[in-house]
């Protein structure tokens, strides 16, 4: 019996990690959406969010059999239960896919108002985290979940960089608010995203180590 459950966890994680590639490409797909002005790939990412929600429900169901079936304790447990919460955070990641497209579909209504640089950058560095955070949880690698977490402030500081770059641009000509405003909500939902894989690292972490980093990095 335990080599069976060994097998069907194992293609659970699996099940997960596609479902992680799947919002992490969303974000991906949502932000060259953005930057090559492309409304249809924008109206893909928004289409193909179905797709990850339904993954989720597979996903929950296999959880809730596995216990019913096997009565997993201690790590297996933990294991089981980390992954309910992951996909709920990996739902998530895809829903802020979904709005950065919808506030692309909404910019492409006007010209540019600047050359995106910073958001791109901030994209890449959360989707850096989400990947590293799902390696982190398969492989049990503490230390990787411990780094994704420390990563989160560069993306906060370049969201922050963001925000009073475009907050200079709304006051110096009212004529951009809107499109300033769009861009603005897209920095954070990509702040989300970061965060959303910093709550799987945080996870991660107590998984491996039985204690907690939330709120204390700097002391572990």
């Amino acid at each position: 019996m335990q080599r069976h459950f060994d097998e069907e966890l194992k293609q659970l994680k699996e099940r997960t990690l596609t479902m992680g590639g799947m919002a992490e490409q969303a974000v991906g797909k949502a932000i060259k959406a953005l930057v090559d002005r492309d409304s249809a790939m924008a109206e893909s990412v928004i289409e193909e969010d179905a797709l990850i929600n339904g993954l989720e429900v597979e996903i929950e169901d296999t959880c809730l059999s596995l216990m019913a079936r096997y009565a997993p304790e201690a790590k297996d447990l933990r294991t089981i239960a980390m992954v309910f919460k992951i996909v709920n955070d990996l739902e998530r990641v895809g829903d802020q896919g979904v709005n950065i497209s919808e506030r692309t579909i909404d910019l492409l209504k006007y010209p540019l108002l600047k050359p995106l640089i910073d958001i791109p950058r901030m994209a890449v560095l959360a989707q850096r985290m989400l990947k590293d955070s799902l390696d982190a949880f398969v492989n049990n690698d503490a230390e990787l979940a411990r780094e994704v977490c420390r990563r989160d402030t560069e993306v906060d500081h370049l969201n922050d960089q963001v925000y009073h770059e475009l907050l200079v641009y709304m006051t110096q000509d009212p004529k951009t608010i809107t499109r300033a405003l769009d861009l603005i909500l897209v920095g954070r939902h990509i702040e989300r995203v970061a965060d959303h894989a910093t709550n799987i690292a945080e996870d991660v972490y107590y998984l491996v180590k039985g204690m907690t980093i939330k709120h204390r990095l700097a002391g572990v």
